[in-house]
């Protein structure tokens, strides 16, 4: 930042100190949504934000919306009675963020299915308080114009790093952080942890909220739900009250050696790159196989094809352990069924094949929903991927012992 620039930032902050609307030296309003007005001030990240618009696959994921239930068929069998055996699609880019939550065929509950995807709706929240989650999608939906962008993260006065998900907030101060007091080096991760995460709406008021009451990893959020008695659908066939993850990939990446480092999402998902004399940071939120000389070759020796092929050899064999795990829990659900058909069968034990797939799927869903296909953490996935198969196998022979056989 050039020195005027810097001078012109403090003025802006004293003119807000002191009550005033427009902030002189961006000429931002304070809820600002439009990408392309903070494009003005920054056109070299924007000209990279412009870049989430491009659809281009990758091995194991990418941003074109090809059909996941077409790709692994068994999936609907995972999610029969729920909206996700109806669509099912690879996430588009952020610029795509809310159309494409208006264009999906899933059953939009309430408001609380826009937290995530668009830059209006922070300022909507703050306005109008937690009964914003409960208003009709449709209604909402209305009211907001503009796909996640950079107010998401960034004040639009001093453009420091900022939080603005009011879920994200409750939580860390119930981890007991303090929101205010966070580094930057902390908000590199911490901005992209407002939408990354696996989440819930609240029954009552459908509000957003983290379930990190007891902590992070898939153990501590499965013994929150269970404490809270949570559910979000219960599966026509097997008769389990079972939980969809979202995508939780800072849950996945804080018990990494990347994290345990220092690294943070940044560091690797928004490069710092130059264009002539200009430095600056990528907005071009992809995946860094993409990326790979900028995004690891400041903290790797390795060329990019020998790391783009490491890569590889952790994700090829999570997605064979993903598919095991998967079948594992349609054979869970077959067997469950056939039980609970047969007359007389034992319902002590019909109910704990239930707990077992419930915790089965679980942590099958904890990995094939999050977005890295185990690399943020591949020692963890692949544990966590070995315990839903061995829960699964057990479902499976405790409703055949439930069934007599």
């Amino acid at each position: 930042m050039s020195v005027q620039k810097k001078v012109l930032v403090a003025v802006a902050v004293a003119l807000a100190a002191a009550g005033g609307m427009v902030l002189a030296a961006t000429g931002l309003a304070p809820g600002e949504g439009d990408p392309a007005a903070w494009g003005k001030l920054y056109p070299l990240q924007y000209k990279s934000y412009l870049k989430n618009a491009e659809m281009s696959g990758t091995d194991f994921g990418g941003s074109k919306p090809v059909s996941k239930l077409e790709q692994a068929p068994y999936l609907k069998e995972l999610f029969a009675g729920m909206p996700f055996s109806v669509e099912y699609k690879e996430d588009r880019g952020h610029t795509y963020s809310l159309e494409d939550v208006r264009l999906t065929q899933r059953k939009k509950p309430s408001a609380s299915c826009l937290s995530c995807k668009s830059a209006d709706v922070p300022g909507l929240i703050k306005a109008e308080g937690v009964g914003f989650y409960a208003l009709p999608f449709e209604d909402a939906s209305a009211r907001v114009k503009n796909p996640v962008a950079c107010l998401n993260c960034h004040d639009p006065a001093t453009m420091k790093l900022r939080l603005s998900q009011p879920a994200l907030v409750e939580a860390l101060r119930k981890q007991g952080r303090n929101p205010d007091t966070l580094t930057r080096q902390e908000l590199r991760t911490l901005v992209c942890a407002q939408c990354h995460v696996e989440y819930y709406f609240r029954p009552q008021t459908k509000e957003v909220a983290f379930p990190w009451d007891k902590g992070m990893r898939v153990a501590d959020v499965e013994r929150f739900y269970d404490e809270q008695g949570f559910k979000d659908w219960t599966h026509p066939r097997s008769g389990t009250d079972l939980i969809k993850i979202q995508h939780p990939e800072v849950e996945l990446f804080q018990s990494s050696v990347h994290a345990a480092s220092g690294v943070t999402c940044a560091d690797c998902h928004m490069p710092r790159l130059r264009e002539g004399n200009a430095s600056y940071t990528s907005h071009w939120w992809t995946s860094p196989l993409k990326t790979l000389e900028e995004s690891c070759g400041g903290c790797h020796a390795q060329s990019p094809a020998e790391l783009k092929e490491r890569v590889l050899y952790t994700q090829q064999r999570t997605a064979e352990l993903l598919k095991t795990a998967g079948l594992a829990n349609v054979a869970a659900i077959e067997a469950i069924e056939a039980a609970a058909g047969v007359p007389g069968a034992d319902p002590r034990l019909l109910q704990e094949a239930r707990a077992l797939h419930r915790k089965a799927q679980l942590r099958w869903d904890w990995v094939a929903a999050e977005n890295s296909t185990g690399f943020h953490n591949p020692p963890e996935a692949l544990y966590v991927l070995g315990q839903s198969i061995e829960l699964a196998r057990r479902a499976e022979l405790t409703a055949r012992r439930a069934a007599g056989k």
